[in-house]
């Protein structure tokens, strides 16, 4: 797939060619061959739904201790992702090594279907269980909720449930993100649609207020500080960054309880640098990686490195999660359901 070779197979041929060069009893050799091996670089493509600033953080400290890794990243929606993907498989082999997004629905049907490395970090023990892959074929790099965000300017008293968001007084008052674009999105609606208390009643009746469909969770969080919708649905990460900025925004965690998508790595079974890769799943996932996390106002996916100034921890939030496999069996006709009803 890519020209380069991964640094393991670099460090081996370099060792092979300092062996040959002290048999052959030429020292200045030896240590050319030594120096050209250490400067070789491996190209590592990443594919993410990461804002692209975020995955540039992500990236300049991993480079911090592997600088013979260059990370190309290719950056879009997670719906845009997996298009890309299916198009590359069609073709005859995906292209990015590492595949970081949204939900983990998406690794299981890619890892059922083969195009995944199987691999456990080595730290997974200090990870949260939730979030590790059983059978090791993905594993959550943070901890993203969906909650319920108001203009703090124009909202007096927010909604505190999901049902509220139904009730005909925010009619044309609100903003959601697109689950044909958003990873999130859609994890989110297989969830309602299988909740009980929600279900595709609850949607008909949200949708019955005419709520605005944005791309993503960037726009809908932004509609939502401006007040042009100042009730909206949205990941919780970007209202503690807009807050953070001076936006009149808050958050508000539903008392059905929130989904959470944890943002899975995964490594492509095309990859031709498979250490490199899981170096980086390595590298987001270890202490360091999950502090940066915790600086880009995200949840962590461990216990020992904290939480955003402000944010609760997973054990004071109420967490809508149901059986991965009831999502994954339902979410494709959750976001039929979607489309029909809003867009």
């Amino acid at each position: 797939m890519h020209t380069s070779r991964t640094t393991l197979a670099l460090a081996a041929l370099g060792a092979a060619a300092v062996t040959l060069a002290g048999c052959a009893g030429t020292s200045g050799d030896t240590e050319s061959a030594s120096s050209d091996a250490a400067s070789e670089t491996t190209t590592l493509t990443v594919y993410t739904s990461e804002p692209q600033e975020k995955i540039d953080e992500i990236v300049a400290a991993f480079g911090e201790d592997h600088p013979n890794v260059d990370v190309e990243v290719f950056r879009a929606g997670t719906g845009d992702l997996t298009t890309r993907v299916a198009t590359e498989r069609t073709a005859g082999e995906i292209q990015a090594d590492v595949f970081l997004a949204a939900d983990a629905a998406t690794f299981e049907d890619y890892a059922a279907e083969g195009l995944l490395v199987e691999y456990t970090p080595a730290d997974a023990d200090a990870l949260l269980t939730d979030v590790v892959d059983p059978e090791g074929y993905y594993v959550g790099t943070r901890i993203i909720p969906t909650v319920i965000a108001y203009n703090t300017s124009v909202i007096d008293a927010p909604p505190e449930s999901w049902q509220e968001l139904a009730d005909p007084a925010y009619a044309d008052q609100l903003v959601m993100p697109n689950p044909d674009v958003s990873g999130a999105a859609a994890y989110n609606a297989a969830v309602w649609s299988t909740t009980p208390e929600l279900g595709d009643e609850w949607l008909a009746a949200l949708a019955e207020n005419n709520p605005v469909i944005a791309d993503s969770n960037g726009p809908t969080s932004q509609a939502i500080a401006t007040g042009a919708q100042p009730v909206g649905v949205v990941v919780d990460y970007l209202v503690r960054e807009l807050a953070a900025q001076g936006s009149p925004i808050d958050v508000s965690y539903p008392s059905e309880g929130v989904p959470y998508v944890s943002q899975p790595a995964g490594i492509f079974a095309d990859t031709d640098n498979e250490e490199a890769a899981k170096a980086f799943v390595d590298f987001l996932v270890s202490e360091r990686g999950q502090q940066l996390a915790v600086e880009q106002s995200y949840l962590p996916v461990r216990s020992d490195v904290g939480t955003p100034e402000g944010a609760p921890t997973m054990d004071e939030i109420a967490i809508l999660s149901p059986d991965l496999e009831t999502v994954q069996n339902a979410q494709d006709a959750a976001v039929e359901t979607f489309r029909d009803l809003f867009l």
